[in-house]
């Protein structure tokens, strides 16, 4: 099939999906979430051929993460679509209707966008999740997944089609294209005639080319070099505790922390303990030169170590001033994902919350929270780190837009 089928194919569906009620969806999704447990063995299958392809070409032990799917991962998909299928739905919703002086009533009503493409890399838990986010916002997908997790996306995408064949839905809904070429890639960027926005979901290189190459409008989903401030006031045993999780909890996920900012004040007394806690698995910190003086094991940072994410045991550390330095560092290094500061002082709390550029700001806790399920919207389509539509996790409310809808009774201009 070609992609220009494939678009019309996904055009003709979203005029459907867009009338679709709340309960027919939510029998897809359920239908949809049985059907991925029933095709477990197939799927796990074509998910462990994708994994030994990928550790034999060397992929690196985080995106390897990312790739490995389990029967825990594909039960926490098919719980994912149930999740979604238990949210509200906002289709539909009248944001507001006000009544002109000439007798005219002007609202607006939530719609669904349309047609969304998704170009994600090695991670086939996306597929469950923009499938369900997508259907139960009454909008088709048109899913283009890296080559790495070929096999394991085709596997879960024709148990999806099943699961709303069953539920007497159409198919189409969820579309998979299996050429996993760049030139294809370059294809879908420019379908405008039938794909209403595109969203990357993925490394740094993916989002730069699909945002620099796209006719077709770009959700751009971010990259995360995320950092945490240890103020002077840290409580020592939450800084570690945070700082280890967000660390190493998953190495290859967007939200995990990549930078860490220490007050000077308190790195004489707090950098051995985060030496000996980051030690437990092997994280190698690259620090400048104030905080080599401390800790002469650290490695030497450079100026692209403040910027990166590393997706890995690695973490890159520097020593501030002042809360003001700190919020200067994060705003020129950051990548608008998310930003965490520990610290008992209110108004250095308040500061930080209000003055860095980031589409999350915590205090006093893991940037490891910033995800859709976190949040309470189910499952995420992505991180948006722009600041036009959608900033944040993006649920089903940020995959719809609004109409006007307006009431007369003959009136005339």
């Amino acid at each position: 099939m070609t992609l220009q089928e494939i678009g019309s194919q996904a055009k003709q569906v979203s005029r459907i999906l867009g009338t679709l009620g709340s309960r027919e969806k939510n029998i897809g999704l359920e239908e949809a979430a049985r059907a991925l447990l029933e095709g477990e063995e197939e799927i796990l299958s074509a998910n462990e051929a994708d994994y030994e392809k990928a550790r034999l070409e060397g992929m690196s032990q985080g995106l390897l993460d990312r790739l490995k799917l389990t029967p825990g991962r594909l039960q926490s998909m098919a719980d994912g679509l149930l999740q979604v299928a238990s949210l509200d739905d906002p289709v539909g919703e009248v944001l507001s209707m006000k009544l002109r002086p000439n007798g005219l009533q002007i609202g607006q009503k939530r719609v669904p966008l349309g047609v969304i493409g998704m170009i994600y890399e090695a991670r086939p838990n996306v597929t469950a999740d923009a499938f369900g986010l997508c259907f139960k916002s009454g909008n088709a997908v048109i899913l283009k997944g890296g080559s790495d997790a070929i096999e394991s996306n085709k596997a879960i995408v024709q148990w999806l089609r099943t699961g709303l064949s069953r539920a007497g839905l159409p198919e189409n809904a969820v579309q998979l294209i299996e050429d996993t070429s760049r030139e294809t890639t370059k294809e879908l960027m420019r379908l405008n005639q039938y794909v209403d926005v595109l969203i990357p979901r993925g490394g740094a290189g993916l989002i730069k080319t699909v945002v620099e190459n796209s006719t077709v409008p770009v959700i751009e989903t971010g990259t995360g070099n995320c950092h945490i401030f240890v103020d002077e006031s840290a409580d020592f045993h939450m800084a570690l505790d945070i700082i280890f999780n967000a660390k190493t909890q998953r190495i290859g996920v967007c939200n995990a922390c990549e930078s860490l900012l220490v007050h000077r004040k308190i790195a004489d007394s707090f950098l051995p303990l985060l030496k000996k806690r980051l030690s437990e698995k092997q994280v190698e910190i690259r620090s400048d030169e104030a905080a080599r003086a401390i800790e002469p094991s650290f490695r030497p940072a450079t100026e692209e170590d403040w910027g990166k994410e590393y997706l890995d045991y690695i973490l890159s550390l520097k020593l501030v001033d002042s809360v003001d330095e700190a919020i200067s560092h994060i705003n020129t290094y950051n990548t608008g994902h998310s930003e965490a500061i520990i610290t008992s002082d209110y108004f250095h709390a308040q500061q930080f919350l209000n003055e860095v550029d980031a589409a999350a700001v915590y205090v006093n806790a893991s940037t490891r929270f910033t995800d859709g399920e976190e949040f309470g919207f189910g499952a995420e389509i992505g991180i948006s780190t722009q600041k036009l539509h959608a900033r944040g996790p993006m649920g089903l409310k940020e995959l719809t837009t609004t109409k006007y809808i307006i009431f007369g009774d003959g009136q005339i201009r």
